[in-house]
């Protein structure tokens, strides 16, 4: 009975430890250079940026990791992400434009997307297009004071070449897999970007902050609405469809 025990016993804290959630609270301040051969001029808004973290969740609103102009903030609170998206600028240039929408709901919207235990473990299988992470052991930094870990970015382009990056992450702060770095374990202290034509641009944490960032840090902002998926969709698609007939 008392072997029974033990071993229901280190089952339970085996998969305590599996689950186990990151407790940091804080903030990492990044700075964008450029690495590429080709010099890249970086403006005034990519130059800096910052990700809040509180446990399993992580939250920003610099332009750097939302890559979009028309998302303000990104929330991730675990395999849940949400994009909030100021839709008024786009509707004003297409209005301005004589282009009507078929949409007439509000401009401030929540796009959310919870990823699947299958989009999580399909990240690690080594495939030849689309996308994978490679982690590679026993190769460390020192990124802030904290110790960093390697892993590898495999991108593959329309011809089957892989564009490989390498990504220097820490796993004991933020979600177990972090979607606002394509889903690396914790946070990534520094990567590099391929903008093309030889330019590249070089992400790295160059501050943590330890405390300061409460839970109410987390919760969404105000005046954004959820709409439906097929109303999403189909909005998302004539707005892709107007703007590309005016640039012709």
């Amino acid at each position: 009975m008392k072997k029974v025990f033990l071993t229901a016993a280190l089952a339970v804290l085996s998969m305590s430890a599996l689950f186990a959630q990151n407790n940091f609270r804080g903030t990492i301040v990044y700075s964008a250079t450029s690495t590429g051969e080709t010099p890249l001029q970086i403006p005034a808004e990519y130059a800096t940026a910052e990700v809040k973290l509180f446990d399993n969740k992580a939250t920003t609103s610099s332009t750097l990791f939302t890559n979009s102009p028309m998302v303000n903030s990104v929330l991730v609170d675990g395999n849940n992400q949400t994009n909030c998206m100021d839709l008024s600028m786009i509707m004003m240039f297409l209005q301005q434009n004589e282009v009507e929408l078929d949409y007439n709901g509000p401009s401030k919207i929540l796009v959310k997307h919870t990823y699947t235990q299958q989009d999580i473990d399909s990240l690690t299988i080594p495939v030849t297009e689309g996308f994978y992470i490679e982690y590679v052991n026993g190769e460390t930094r020192t990124i802030c004071g904290v110790e960093a870990k390697k892993a590898v970015f495999h991108v593959f382009d329309e011809d089957g070449d892989d564009h490989p990056m390498t990504v220097w992450y820490n796993e004991t702060m933020g979600p177990a897999n972090n979607f606002l770095f394509n889903g690396i374990h914790g946070v990534a202290l520094e990567y590099t970007r391929d903008m093309g034509e030889g330019r590249q641009l070089t992400l790295t944490a160059t501050e943590i902050k330890k405390g300061k960032v409460k839970e109410v840090d987390m919760y969404l902002p105000s005046g954004y609405e959820e709409i439906p998926n097929e109303t999403l969709e189909a909005l998302f698609k004539q707005i892709a469809e107007e703007m590309e007939y005016l640039n012709e």
